[in-house]
This record gives structure tokens, C-alpha cells and sequence, in this order.
């Protein structure tokens, strides 16, 4: 899965990613930036 790195702010695959729910029952991707080791966040569409 790919996402935004804000500290590199660049693209990058994601590192060990896995769903999650958020609090108002989004699903969200969560993992780490391959390179700084930052964690990163991709929310997922509704459908």
C-alpha cells in the first residue's frame, strides 16, 4: 500500500501495513515510511 510520507514528502510503500478502524468507523491504512521509519496514514474510501 502506497502513502504520504510527510517528512520525507514524498510517496512511498508502506512498511509493515495493516487496516484499522478509526474512531468515527472509517478504515484507514497504518504503517511505517521505509526509509525514516515515521508513521504513516492512508484513509481508505468509503465503498
Amino acid at each position: 500500500m502506497e502513502g504520504y510520507c510527510v517528512k520525507c514528502k514524498a510517496k512511498q510503500e508502506m512498511a509493515g501495513a495493516q487496516e484499522v478502524t478509526m474512531k468515527n468507523g472509517r478504515k484507514a491504512m497504518k504503517g511505517k515510511c521505509p526509509k525514516c521509519s515515521t508513521g504513516m496514514y492512508k484513509i481508505l474510501g468509503k465503498a
